[in-house]
């Protein structure tokens, strides 16, 4: 062991060596800007710091200038939107890191722990921060994204980062799909992001156990990709040690199809990288890879996600994205025996909701046949038959060829095979007659076990995969959870958070794992409309596959007898509301600009970009949820159609609250998503003037808003609406006439939420709002 660590000195004082030939100072008067000076080269040219293009938008971070992508090593917010080319990269007089653009307020790209006296992007691939005693007081290796460089370490101390997360794909760096981890008992493990470290769902470890935190995982400069152990111990060589050539790098990287990879990259052929190692080697492997009822399929170097049969895919080219049923309600209450089933010889995520036993194979097939519910089905020798719940997840194809999943597809044809009807229907009754008398006893004993365990309201519900470990399923489905577990993560329903027309809202903890939990709001449902079980489950699967950082994630339910319950992502800084009408909770001009458009992409996705549209309903600062960022998102979105006729906030028909609610709902005319665009309005108008859309303690003429508004608009007297605070006037005008053209009574005269967001954003010019007409009068 002694050799090998003697092995290593020559690499380490060529590591150190190289470092400081290759240190040159960056003048902290320097300024970067996308469409001009765009980055800061290290001295040899091989890495680069600043902002790199992406499809129209642009990022900060490090990558390799010379690789005809430009490769990226590392990502500074990389779960922020795209910036734009008005942005600008500097120091500021601490020494911080500031990016700043017009439509965005200033964000810190690195916050070293001193003042920066110099910076340097070294031809490590690692930027760094030195104080005025060349000490370094921040640097980016400390922060991987995705990627660890030569001389770059992955610790598995709790107090350090010790996760890399892959990108969502080639050209998009937000965080993707899969994580690589180094355990506290010094494993490196791939998961899928967002799921606890647990053996279920885990696809590759490095079978190095029970080791303890002081494991690292090591990349040399030559290449040599290992786990050491102090003070010496190597637990696993991935790849062997060599000596550094000095136009070679290498780079380790989880990539966005969860398989972690080492690459060489020749810096003087100015070439694409070359993968000199990976795991795991079935490139199906990653669980999670394909989407909702897709399974994954090897061919060879590359892979393809496969739907099941009768399913169409959701979004073509885009395997993540899921596949859907053709078969939809009506068309199965209609024709249920008429559906085929077909079987598919692949492995799921256990799915099932209901469990019988003792039927033939053929006898489970028909049960799924006549249950509108049941959607797919497992059948094994034991004679168990287990109706799935769709949406299935974790697909992949059965190496052994045992699994027997059979998936409902479409209407079966008529089986003549040279027969007419007539001979088909005789044939038929032929058979029943003569095994009759043998099946009598085996169908009177179902139908008797069928009424039981109907009327006992027994249905079996996926359970987390260890007691005790409440789990959540964010990026592929939501969790089924029973009414026992939620009185366990709320203790009992003990702190209430929120109260609206929808139900009462709990804060709960579930556990991620043995080491860290998180928190979470469950929302108790009042009573749901008569369609019941299958509205419930059908909203659900629509709420659950909209994904999008405006959005509250939906995380699991229940649907445990009459109980319906809903698990979201919890939300530290309370409300919109909060923000707006509480004077402890004030946020900045910036700040509340920002919340607008985050609302305004919200909506723009539920009304143009998630699989089935969504009209919101509700749109109000009680239902915009603030986050530990002061990100907004949407919450209460979908669930409209879950309440009963008359569940509403006011003494009509009319979904929604008074004085965000669109004219047409008064009118009983057709809503459409121009209904979101007029509460939206309002809610503008209640984030510039920081008040209430009606407050009867002001003067008659500021009682309500939107009539205050207009008067000062057209009198050209907007700083009375801001209490003449400082503020850019051409943005605040901006805005103003944005949420005119919103709140417009004709649903056409409204700008869709697209225009809306890029109006906000200053990208297109905004015209005058024509006159309103008010409508209070009716209300």
């Amino acid at each position: 062991m002694a050799a090998r660590i003697f092995c290593l000195l020559p690499l380490a004082f060529l590591f150190i060596l190289a470092n400081s030939q290759g240190q040159k100072n960056i003048s902290l008067t320097d300024t970067l800007t996308p469409t001009s000076k765009s980055s800061w080269l290290s001295p040899s040219g091989v890495f680069a710091f600043g902002f790199y293009q992406r499809g129209n938008g642009y990022y900060v971070g490090i990558f390799l200038p010379g690789t005809p992508s430009k490769t990226v090593v590392w990502t500074c917010n990389r779960d922020d939107p795209p910036l734009p080319s008005n942005s600008t990269l500097r120091f500021d007089g601490s020494g911080k890191i500031v990016l700043s653009s017009a439509q965005a307020p200033d964000t810190y790209v690195a916050t070293p722990s001193g003042t920066t006296a110099s910076a340097t992007m070294l031809d490590s691939g690692n930027f760094v921060l030195y104080n005025s005693n060349q000490e370094v007081i921040w640097q980016s290796f400390d922060t991987p994204t995705d990627t660890i460089l030569g001389g770059q370490r992955l610790p598995a101390k709790q107090e350090l980062q010790r996760e890399l997360h892959s990108s969502a794909s080639v050209t998009d760096p937000s965080t993707g799909l899969f994580l690589a981890i180094m355990q506290l008992d010094g494993v490196l493990a791939l998961y899928p992001n967002g799921k606890p470290f647990t053996p279920e769902y885990g696809y590759w470890d490095s079978g190095t156990p029970n080791n303890g935190q002081d494991v690292t995982l090591h990349l040399e400069n030559d290449g040599f990709l290992y786990l050491l152990k102090p003070p010496g111990i190597y637990l696993a060589n991935f790849t062997s040690q060599g000596l550094p050539k000095e136009d070679m790098i290498y780079l380790a990287r989880i990539d966005p199809d969860g398989i972690f990879r080492l690459y060489s990259y020749n810096i003087t052929r100015n070439d694409d990288l070359f993968v000199k190692w990976h795991e795991p080697i079935d490139i199906c492997s990653p669980i999670g890879l394909c989407g909702l009822n897709r399974f994954c399929v090897n061919n060879g170097q590359d892979y393809a996600c496969q739907c099941l049969p009768g399913f169409v895919p959701v979004e073509d080219g885009n395997g993540a994205a899921g596949c859907n049923s053709t078969i939809t309600a009506e068309s199965c209450k209609n024709a249920a025996a008429s559906y085929d089933m077909q079987l598919v010889r692949t492995i799921w995520k256990d799915a099932t909701y209901s469990a019988l036993t003792s039927l033939t194979r053929d006898g489970c097939l028909e049960e799924c046949r006549q249950d509108c519910n049941c959607e797919a089905v497992t059948y094994n020798a034991s004679q168990s038959c287990n109706k799935q719940n769709l949406p299935l997840t974790f697909g992949g194809r059965d190496p052994d060829g045992n699994s027997q999943l059979y998936v409902k597809v479409g209407h079966a044809g008529p089986q003549d095979g040279g027969r007419n009807g007539s001979e088909q229907k005789h044939t038929r009754r032929d058979i029943l007659i003569a095994v009759g008398s043998l099946i009598a006893f085996a169908i009177v004993m179902l139908a008797v076990s069928v009424i039981i365990v109907h009327r006992n309201r027994f249905w079996v519900y996926e359970r987390s995969p260890k007691e005790g470990f409440l789990t959540t399923i964010e990026d592929v489905a939501p969790t089924s959870y029973t009414f026992e577990d939620l009185k366990k993560v709320t203790g009992n329903f003990s702190e209430e958070i929120g109260r609206g027309a929808f139900g009462t809202v709990y804060k709960g903890t579930l556990m991620k794992n043995e080491h860290s939990s998180k928190a979470v709001a469950v929302k108790k449902l009042k009573e749901i409309s008569s369609d019941g079980e299958r509205e419930f489950l059908a909203e659900v699967k629509t709420i659950g596959k909209t994904h999008h950082r405006n959005l509250v994630r939906l995380l699991g339910y229940c649907h445990d007898g009459e109980n319906r319950l809903l698990v979201y992502e919890y939300m530290s800084n309370g409300s919109l509301a909060d923000v707006l009408f509480k004077a402890e909770h004030q946020a900045s001009w910036d700040v509340k600009m920002r919340i607008a458009q985050n609302v305004a992409r919200g909506l723009l996705y539920l009304h143009e970009e998630c699989e089935t549209q969504i009209i919101h309903c509700d749109i109000k600062p009680q239902n915009i949820l603030i986050d530990d960022n002061m990100q907004a998102k949407i919450a209460d979105f979908g669930l409209s159609k879950l309440l009963k006729p008359d569940q509403t906030n006011t003494t009509t028909m009319i979904r929604g609250t008074r004085g965000y609610v669109a004219p047409e709902w008064h009118k009983q005319l057709p809503v459409t998503v121009n209904a979101d665009t007029y509460s939206f309005g309002v809610v503008l108008l209640e984030i510039i003037c920081g008040r209430r859309c009606v407050d009867s303690s002001l003067p008659e003429e500021e009682a309500i808003l939107e009539d205050w508004v207009y008067h000062c608009f057209q009198a050209g007297e907007l700083d009375k609406l801001v209490h003449y605070q400082t503020i850019d006037q051409k943005q605040l005008e901006r805005m103003i006439k944005v949420a005119l053209l919103c709140i417009q009574e004709e649903p056409a005269l409204r700008p869709s939420m697209r225009k809306v967001l890029l109006m906000l954003e200053g990208t297109v010019d905004v015209p005058i709002p024509p006159c309103l007409t008010s409508f209070l009068s009716v209300i």
